[in-house]
């Protein structure tokens, strides 16, 4: 499995080391990257870090999507509203879909991605309920236009 994933998505580039890279079969390359901030849940027990991962479908519909994959469910159940800060440039709101169980929040498109690529900090927040309290997900984007160029290749399209 090892070696079809290096093969499928090449070798990772030195300034990629942070960013796991996957090749499904059903044509979607992606790379994920670990939030450097924890969530505690468990009543404060157990803590993990989100994951963002950007996301080409080869020949697919849509052609670029991030998403944010979350241990604790959010309660909104198809759309949820995300705060977000790049390079502390100031925050803004935008409506990203929920998907599978509550644990995943989702946005398509390619001008997603290509905010993100001159970018060097991500920062999101969002509610996870009414009185469930805030979320937020700090990301350190080292090695993101790499990974971006790395994906394009291999769905044979153009970086966004």
């Amino acid at each position: 499995m090892a070696l079809f994933l290096a093969s499928a998505c090449g070798v990772a580039e030195a300034g990629t080391d942070n960013w796991r890279f996957d090749a499904g079969e059903d044509g979607l390359v992606s790379a994920s990257l670990y939030a450097t901030n924890k969530l505690f849940t468990g009543g404060g027990a157990l803590g993990y870090s989100p994951i963002l991962t950007i996301a080409c479908r080869a020949g697919g519909e849509p052609g670029w999507t991030e998403w944010l994959q979350l241990n604790d469910a959010v309660s909104a159940s198809r759309k949820i509203t995300v705060s977000v800060t790049i390079d502390n440039d100031g925050k803004f709101d935008e409506s990203w879909s929920v998907g599978a169980r509550g644990r995943v929040l989702m946005r398509d498109g390619a001008d997603g991605i290509r905010r993100l690529v001159p970018a060097s900090r991500l920062l999101l927040s969002w509610r996870f309920g009414l009185l469930a309290g805030r979320g937020q997900a700090d990301f350190d984007l080292a090695g993101f236009s790499e990974a971006v160029s790395q994906i394009a290749g291999n769905c044979k399209t153009d970086p966004p």
